[in-house]
């Protein structure tokens, strides 16, 4: 009778106890789940904050995922020949930037059709890769290392989430915002802007349309470089054919998903990396969910997200750029 009383006495303790350990299993399921959209929503940030700087100038960027390719092929390469991270990653915004100088001179001086242009420098880049990549493919290379923000890695759960993470990831905080204050609170952005809305009223005020769209493109490029770069330096450390896997057109979608607005970026980034964590969280877990949708998730939300964004309302509330792909020659004002 004791030993029953005391074994019947000890139930509630081991039912609590078996709480707190669910509880503390999902908080920092939470946790990793956070962090590893972080980090996979990173490239995506980059790429997207590169299309919103060149699309806000009047220049389409559907050659993203070509670019953020090439970048990754660069910074690798790069990486690997110096011995150097930094400029790995310099490679990277170069060879981004080279591509996108193509495609400006495609769209701006001789004034070709922006989609099939950013289509072609797809089918270049992806080329280019799979040719100069060979040699790089399961070669192992030191990537780029967490470093976590002193006091602000401790807070509960932002800390494990946002601040233990390496110095792109950190960059990109200060990027997005930074590309805001650059698009509406500088005379710079104001022009730039004026260039992808009217170009003809812009000219008319003196500034450079040509200059300015060559300006946006090449900047946009480095971004985009980065952002390939992260993906072969940082977020899976080594090179493999075709390693976007896409990303590049999802930042495409993201652009639109954020109004061409660099701090709306933010959250669509984080979106669709949280999916992306999300569903291979449950690969992993060894969900019934058949593994091939997982995999689609995220371009299933991109694929919502374009459809969403093809209705007249809603492309009056996301303000897409007025001039936006269409070429511009001071002759045809009128």
């Amino acid at each position: 009778m004791g030993e029953g009383a005391c074994s019947f006495g000890d139930r509630p303790d081991r039912g609590n106890t078996r709480g707190r350990l669910e509880l503390t299993m999902d908080w920092d399921l939470l946790i990793a789940i956070g962090a590893a959209a972080i980090r996979s929503g990173t490239p995506i940030l980059l790429a997207c904050l590169g299309g919103i700087v060149t699309e806000r100038s009047g220049v389409l960027t559907l050659g993203t995922e070509g670019m953020m390719l090439l970048g990754a092929l660069a910074g690798f390469a790069g990486a690997s020949a110096t011995g150097s991270l930094a400029l790995g990653f310099a490679a990277a915004c170069a060879f981004g930037a080279a591509l996108a100088l193509v495609h400006a001179a495609l769209s701006v001086t001789l004034r070709a059709n922006q989609v099939v242009s950013g289509l072609a420098l797809v089918l270049l880049a992806t080329g280019i890769s799979s040719l100069f990549g060979r040699p790089y493919v399961g070669r192992p290379i030191a990537g780029l290392s967490s470093m976590p923000v002193p006091l602000l890695a401790d807070l509960p759960f932002l800390g494990p989430a946002l601040f233990r993470h390496d110095v792109i990831v950190y960059a990109s905080y200060v990027l997005a915002p930074a590309a805001w204050w650059f698009l509406y609170k500088t005379r710079a952005g104001l022009h730039l802007r004026a260039v992808g809305e009217r170009p003809e009223t812009a000219d008319a005020m003196g500034v450079s349309v040509g200059a300015t769209r060559y300006a946006a493109t090449l900047a946009g490029g480095a971004l985009i470089g980065l952002g390939g770069a992260y993906l072969s330096l940082a977020y899976t450390p080594l090179w493999i054919e075709h390693m976007s896997a896409g990303r590049g057109w999802i930042a495409i979608a993201l652009v639109i998903f954020a109004g061409w607005n660099p701090l709306r970026a933010f959250g669509g980034a984080y979106l669709f990396g949280g999916i992306d964590a999300l569903q291979l969280r449950l690969q992993a877990a060894g969900s019934e969910v058949s593994p091939h949708l997982l995999l689609a998730l995220p371009y299933i939300a991109t694929i919502l997200v374009l459809t969403v964004a093809q209705s007249s309302r809603a492309r009056r509330r996301l303000g897409i750029p007025a001039a936006l792909g269409l070429p511009y020659a001071r002759e045809e004002r009128r």
